[in-house]
């Protein structure tokens, strides 16, 4: 939607308090609208900011003009600013990001037996329906008068 605009497009990400906001501008009109409003965003500290505008497979160009970064400084709680501190992962509150799951448990020894055992069955018991249909097309075979 923001492609072949014959007008600037704008972006402003705001992370304030653990919250993240983003806001946009691809009308032309220099007005504001919601894209995000993500609350309970712990981000990390130390890290940096970056841009890409490489589009994949598309052939036409995105240039990135400009970037202002301004740095907010808010009044904390020594507990916010310790609670802060300890984030070492980008997380969501009450959202699970994507490779964050727990890792399974391995499975018991009579779990792995049984499956190897009915897996041997169900083998077995296909090769002989089919050793008993390719008998009975053979004997169908040679039951043809030419």
């Amino acid at each position: 939607m923001v492609r072949n605009l014959p007008h600037d497009t704008f972006l402003v990400i705001r992370y304030v308090k653990r919250r993240l906001t983003v806001l946009i501008d691809i009308d032309g009109k220099h007005e504001w609208r919601d894209c995000i409003d993500v609350p309970g965003v712990r981000l990390p500290r130390g890290y940096y900011f970056g841009t890409s505008s490489v589009t994949g497979d598309l052939s036409d160009n995105h240039d990135i003009i400009s970037l202002k970064l301004y740095q907010l400084t808010v009044e904390r709680t020594p507990e916010e600013e310790k609670r802060d501190r300890e984030v070492f992962l980008p997380i969501v509150d009450n959202l699970k990001l994507p490779g964050m799951e727990a890792p399974l448990e391995p499975m018991s020894g009579l779990a792995l037996f049984l499956i190897v055992f009915f897996s041997l069955v169900a083998i077995v018991f296909a090769i002989v329906i089919g050793i008993i249909v390719y008998n009975k097309w053979q004997e169908q075979s040679r039951k043809h008068f030419y």
